[in-house]
């Protein structure tokens, strides 16, 4: 077992303090366009740069917003409704990846239709480099000892001092390997190899299956939030919602594989 305390502030200058939390939202922005630049070249898809770019602060309104508000919606809604002004401190975290996932889709379904773009090509794509971003957040949330596992025996066991001194999994890193590792070289490999950006919402289907199953996984071994506990005994709201999201993913996948014969 090791105990693990970094300090989540990389930098501060007194009024301003640089954190490990959103230097990962950062650096996944930045490494994210990057590759989409990349992927839509080797597709021989183009959109024009500075739509890419417009398009990416759209995410990002997006993200932070879905993000917050659906922490506060799903998570804990009868503590913030007490407390308003902390919804403003996202600093010291509460990210919903549902939450951010629904505004997403609404955004950028607004932005396609505002910029004459495919609404399902700016998804597909997408769903190939957000593990990245996934990555990063689940690093700094490792970091920040927050989303921690439960209690354990296991040797690579870790304790949070800022939580309890109690060995636990630590769990942000199974869904850093699972969420973002795997699921990157998943998709990826996947495209590289058939060419599934191709074929319309195939990519994004089996980003949202794929997800699903890594995060039901993942949250057996992640302490459920002390405000919500458990559903039926045995399950975390995570599981309940990545569940409706792999139900989404499986009708998708069926729809675009009865399409796709069809046109044959």
């Amino acid at each position: 077992m090791t105990a693990f305390k970094i300090n989540p502030v990389i930098l501060d200058l007194g009024v301003i303090q640089i954190r490990w939390y959103s230097l990962s939202y950062i650096l996944g922005i930045l490494i994210g366009l990057f590759l989409a630049q990349k992927i839509l070249e080797w597709a021989k898809i183009k959109i024009k740069k500075e739509k890419l770019r417009d398009y990416i602060n759209w995410v990002v309104i997006s993200i932070i917003l879905g993000g917050r508000l659906g922490y506060v919606a799903f998570y804990n809604f009868d503590y913030y409704l007490s407390n308003p002004i902390e919804i403003f401190k996202i600093y010291n975290g509460g990210m919903s990846f549902h939450g951010a996932l629904i505004s997403y889709l609404i955004f950028t379904y607004i932005f396609a239709k505002k910029n004459k773009l495919d609404w399902r090509l700016l998804l597909d794509v997408s769903a190939l480099v957000v593990p990245i971003g996934l990555f990063l957040g689940r690093i700094a949330n490792f970091i920040n000892s927050e989303l921690y596992g439960r209690v354990t025996n296991i040797s690579w066991g870790i304790i949070y001092p800022t939580v309890d001194f109690k060995t636990r999994h630590p769990s942000q890193i199974y869904e850093a390997m699972l969420e973002g590792v795997l699921l990157f070289i998943l998709l990826n490999y996947l495209n590289k190899k058939f060419s599934i950006i191709k074929y319309r919402l195939l990519t994004t289907s089996l980003f949202l299956v794929f997800y699903s199953i890594f995060r039901i996984f993942a949250e057996f071994y992640r302490e459920p939030d002390y405000q919500i506990g458990f559903f039926f005994k045995y399950f975390t709201l995570g599981q309940i919602l990545s569940l409706f999201m792999l139900l989404i993913g499986i009708f998708l996948l069926i729809k675009i594989k009865k399409s796709y014969v069809y046109k044959r």
